[in-house]
């Protein structure tokens, strides 16, 4: 179902990138989560008896032994593949006894843990499911505002809990794997696993964490960009919304769909990326939802959804690679307004609804 039509919004006279990878990201792989290494323990074992009699004054034989040693080592897993964030598998060594009359093989039982695996797909990624969505939840006790880098972190840790008690039923009703996401303040340059970041920017979500830029939210201008406690909670829920896609094994499977259309800079890249963006946009909308229940006021409610539509790709951007800011103000209204996953499966939608 294509999402609603929505008025396109002028520019705000100053604005910072959209939400998503900060320069610097361009062509390099989309983060996801890493491949789990399997480890693999063998014993080796060898007991050697040998006996040697010498015919005529009676010899003693010399009896010699030696015995190999245990040897662990790791080998990652190869390819685009599920995964599980079950931990490593435990092995049980059983090695029976030998005798010079009997000699048996050492048996070792190697028994992985069952848990649920994430499935590289896009448009059929069993997120999609038929009702899955962010579930309703009593209340969202939020602190009061302050917008310095300590307040905006009090701030958010709180929701965060909020958002993840929404979200965590829908991961196991799908059979996905789950596990809460990370919050990092950036208030100088890091290097992350995805590259490099700055205080300046937008918000980043890099392999389970959002990495959050408060003194670049504080300073934002413009009435497009009001210093409310809504636009934190509005860019909140979009970043969360690429920890879904990254749990359920969307943000692997796009990258190596890049990768596949020749880079991420490409055409078919960059619409691939706006497909990635505007569903985590959509997934933010989803979120908003249950907390428009009187968990939160009304009014950060509307600033948050409105904060989303403001963003996007304006014509100054070189590359559209999160789409318009009125596909923005679409998609987080649709999910918004229909809070099922399966309605911001942007990967199924025309190329015009992702433009």
């Amino acid at each position: 179902m294509p999402p609603p039509t929505a008025p396109p919004q002028p520019p705000p006279v100053s604005w910072g990138p959209p939400p998503g990878p900060p320069p610097g990201w361009g062509p390099a792989p989309m983060p996801y989560p890493p491949l789990p290494r399997k480890k693999s323990k063998g014993p080796l074992v060898a007991v050697l008896i040998v006996g040697f009699l010498v015919l005529g004054v009676a010899t003693i034989g010399i009896l010699a032994a030696t015995r190999g040693s245990r040897v662990a080592g790791d080998s990652p897993s190869a390819g685009y593949q599920n995964y599980t964030y079950t931990p490593e598998p435990t092995t049980t060594t059983t090695t029976t006894t030998t005798t010079a009359e009997s000699s048996k093989p050492s048996a070792s039982t190697s028994t992985p843990k069952a848990g649920p695996k994430a499935v590289i797909t896009l448009g059929d990624n069993p997120i999609h499911g038929a009702g899955l969505g962010a579930f309703d939840i009593d209340g969202c006790p939020l602190p009061p505002m302050d917008y310095s880098p300590a307040g905006q972190d009090r701030f958010l840790r709180a929701a965060l809990p909020c958002i993840e008690a929404m979200w965590k039923p829908s991961f196991q009703r799908a059979n996905l794997p789950y596990q809460p996401v990370e919050l990092v303040m950036v208030t100088s340059q890091i290097t992350n696993t995805c590259g490099n970041m700055g205080p300046d920017r937008t918000a980043m979500y890099c392999d389970g964490t959002i990495f959050w830029t408060p003194n670049h939210y504080a300073n934002e201008q413009g009435s497009a960009n009001p210093n409310h406690p809504g636009k934190y909670l509005g860019q909140l829920a979009h970043e969360y919304g690429h920890h879904i896609q990254w749990l359920s094994g969307i943000l692997r499977a796009s990258s190596q769909a890049q990768y596949d259309k020749g880079g991420w800079d490409t055409p078919e890249g960059l619409d691939l990326n706006r497909r990635k963006e505007l569903q985590a946009t959509c997934f933010g909308g989803m979120t908003l939802a249950p907390l428009s229940h009187g968990a939160v006021p009304s009014d950060v409610i509307s600033v948050a959804l409105t904060d989303a539509g403001n963003r996007g790709d304006y014509p100054i951007y070189p590359n559209r690679d999160h789409g318009a800011p009125e596909k923005n103000a679409a998609w987080v209204n649709h999910g918004f307004k229909n809070n099922e996953t399966s309605a911001c499966n942007t990967w199924v939608a025309s190329a015009a609804d992702v433009s």
